[in-house]
């Protein structure tokens, strides 16, 4: 059985993910507009206009990755780690027969404290059919049947 202290690893984890979204992000940003800038110091014409337009998407490609990465952090920052749940949740850690998950954000697997997660947004498909069970209720998803052992 985990220990509550797991859902502040598993939120750091989270927030860890999300800031190295952010970052790459932002740096891709900065790439896009130094090709945009030197487009403009290397080319003439037409080559010219197409180079920035494509870096021009690129740039606008990676701002919105940035603030995709920057709902993420904020969705993680609003869940308290310290409450424990009786039903399922959003920042609930749900161990069931098959896997355990976190319901905070949609990541996939992570790897914590020698545990693998699945870290799932409360709106997804499989989120959805865990919001509001308890421990020993029983459901089934893509054919898989689970029961819940335990709700931090």
């Amino acid at each position: 059985m985990l220990s509550l202290s797991i859902k502040e690893d598993l939120q750091q984890a989270c927030r860890h993910y999300a800031e190295q979204r952010l970052a790459t992000a932002r740096q891709a940003m900065d790439h896009a507009q130094e090709a945009a800038n030197e487009e403009g110091k290397s080319s003439a014409g037409d080559k010219y206009e197409t180079g920035r337009a494509m870096a021009q998407i690129e740039r606008d490609k990676a701002a919105q990755q940035a603030h995709e990465a920057q709902k993420l952090l904020q969705i993680i920052n609003q869940l308290n780690p310290a409450l424990h749940h009786d039903k399922v949740a959003a920042g609930s850690v749900v161990v069931t027969t098959a896997h355990t998950f976190y319901l905070a954000v949609g990541i996939g697997k992570l790897l914590v404290s020698g545990t693998e997660f699945l870290v799932l947004a409360p709106a997804s498909p499989l989120g959805k059919s865990l919001l509001g069970l308890a421990v020993n209720d029983a459901f089934t998803f893509n054919n898989q049947r689970y029961t819940i052992l335990q709700i931090l």
